[in-house]
């Protein structure tokens, strides 16, 4: 194998994140409550995004769009706490991820988009609880440009003609423990034990917009930082010992991500300044916040989704391979089947929300999407990294609708015809583009410093990504009917399917709903699997939804089988992705 090694010592001139960091040593205050085991022995490789096959770690996140915002230490506080929640929960369903929008609005230690510290955003955290991303979705605005901290900051949700409210019953998280660690070993002992961390870092231009992979060798002693990270791991590779680092710049940079620094010699000052956090456990007994004030009252669903989800156009499929129903029996199908769970193993993407920053009719995007994003996973048996499609790529594009509403069928064709891209490159902002182009920087965008001074005048300036992953789907169609949906989820994964939303259904919380209803198709969500009530012996589907990990059931709902339905079972689609093995 040969040695794949980039060497620099140069002057490091700081000229890319030189905002980002700030040194808030003096308002710190450790909150350590137990002692770290060490182990004698440490293994000579060691990646929480491979540890014995399961993947550890989080989605990869962009804090440079949709416009530039100096918020490394934001981005890497709250994903190496997701990762750590992660890892306590097993890495079983759902993957969480905890907003960076919450610090960079709320965070009084921070600037913002113009700086922060990891050591006070864990702090904060450990005083304030924090949402996760679909109370707060990232908006590349602070407290310093526009987006200060509020309710509706920690957690919103939307509807139109209505406006935003702040939400009262979002699921919180929170920091049991934190504090610093340094040096080689004792950096190593925390990963291992406890899982990723997060350091400083001087960066510079060329891992800015040179590298694109290997390790990164920087000989030049610098003694300050100007970035933050996080590590997640270590490895050696002949003979030169290196660090695994996640980035916050996006999939499409470096290794999917993440870059390869030499270890050991405290290489653009990693092994200096480091810091740590053990999370709280508020999942088991699902922790919600119930103190905020919540303005929303009874929802009119006709004017929500009337002409949002579009009948699937039936002659739109590609169909090249047997369809699943033809060559599986119904009678051997298992009794209970959820892609949440088989066999110890959650193969979904992540949960969203269609409704926030502000409301987008954007349902039709959403449901296809995620089914798409959680076929690769199946596809790729869940190994590192985890996928996020993005819908705002499809909006952009009009692969099918707008905020206003679309046909499901459509982001399939689109899929299969021009690909879709990862939510790194264009991160969901919940409204139309001023023009529909489905240019290059609509489908994929980067973006540079100055960090606006406020929401309407943005001085930095933002380009096109050409050297992004593109999602594509093989082939595609349509599927109704119990035992073909079935036969089509237990063989190739989540299909998305119509529904006839009402009412009663918004106001949902939980258990195996069911309900007659005259009400038209209105709504598109994803079925992923299927079972049986034991007290009552009601098959039921069981879907997702787009509106939060606060609705529902973590989101996610079931719904009786067979009838009684909001017509669940007339009018879905699927498609398969094209996945290198």
């Amino acid at each position: 194998m040969k040695l794949n090694i980039l060497i620099l010592s140069l002057l490091i001139v700081g000229a890319i994140c030189v905002d980002d960091w700030i040194d808030n040593s003096k308002n710190y205050k450790p909150l350590i409550k137990s002692e770290m085991s060490f182990n004698s022995e440490l293994p000579e490789n060691f990646f929480w995004g491979d540890v014995d096959g399961v993947n550890y770690l989080t989605v990869t996140k962009n804090q440079h769009i949709p416009q530039y915002c100096g918020s490394c230490w934001a981005f890497t506080a709250t994903s190496t706490l997701s990762d750590r929640i992660k890892i306590a929960r097993k890495a079983a369903f759902p993957d969480i991820l905890i907003s960076p929008q919450v610090l960079i609005s709320c965070d009084d230690f921070s600037n913002g988009c113009h700086g922060g510290n990891i050591l006070t955003s864990y702090q904060w955290i450990a005083q304030n609880n924090i949402t996760d991303e679909t109370c707060s979705p990232y908006q590349a605005y602070g407290h310093d440009n526009g987006v200060g901290c509020s309710a509706q900051i920690k957690c919103k949700n939307c509807l139109p003609g209505k406006g935003c409210w702040a939400q009262d019953n979002a699921k919180i998280y929170s920091v049991e423990e934190h504090g610093q660690v340094n040096g080689e070993e004792n950096m190593m002992q925390e990963i291992f034990n406890r899982g990723p961390i997060g350091c400083g870092i001087a960066s510079n231009d060329y891992l800015r917009y040179n590298y694109t992979g290997g390790i990164y060798v920087n000989t030049t002693e610098v003694d300050y930082h100007n970035h933050a990270i996080s590590v997640v791991g270590w490895g050696v590779e002949n003979g030169t010992k290196y660090w695994i680092v996640r980035n916050s710049w996006g999939s499409y940079w470096g290794e999917k991500g993440y870059f390869r620094l030499v270890r050991g010699i405290n290489s653009l000052n990693i092994e200096s300044d480091c810091a740590w956090a053990v999370p709280k456990d508020t999942w088991t007994n699902d922790v919600r916040n119930t103190t905020a004030s919540n303005t929303n009252s009874q929802s009119n669903f006709r004017q929500l989704h009337d002409c949002v989800r579009q009948e699937n156009n039936q002659k739109d499929q590609v169909i090249l391979s047997p369809l699943p129903h033809q060559y599986l029996n119904g009678a051997v199908l298992p009794k209970s089947w959820d892609w949440r769970n088989i066999s110890g193993v959650n193969y979904l993407s992540v949960t969203r929300n269609q409704h926030i920053p502000q409301y987008c009719g954007s349902c039709w995007a959403h449901g296809t999407t995620s089914s798409i994003a959680d076929r690769i996973n199946i596809a790729r048996n869940r190994t590192f990294p985890d996928i996020e499609l993005s819908v705002q790529a499809i909006i952009n594009c009009k692969a099918g609708g707008s905020c206003n509403g679309g046909q499901p069928i459509s982001v399939y064709s689109f899929a299969h015809k021009k690909g879709v891209p990862e939510e790194s490159c264009q991160n969901y902002v919940a409204k139309n583009p001023q023009k529909f182009s489905c240019s290059d920087i609509q489908r994929c965008m980067d973006c540079t410093k100055p960090a606006p001074t406020n929401t309407t005048v943005n001085p930095g300036r933002c380009w096109a990504v050409d050297n992004y992953e593109n999602w594509k789907v093989g082939e595609y169609g349509t599927v109704s009917g119990a035992d073909k949906m079935k036969a089509e989820i237990f063989a190739r994964g989540p299909i998305s399917c119509g529904i006839a939303v009402t009412n009663k259904f918004e106001a949902y919380t939980g258990g195996v709903y069911s309900e007659k209803s005259l009400t038209r198709i209105n709504h598109e969500i994803a079925v992923v699997g299927w079972g049986v009530d034991e007290t009552t012996n009601t098959e039921y589907w069981i879907g997702r939804n787009s509106w939060g990990t606060y609705w529902g059931e973590d989101g996610f709902f079931r719904i009786k089988m067979h009838s009684e339905n909001l017509k669940i079972e007339t009018d879905c689609s699927w498609g398969v992705p094209v996945v290198e093995k």
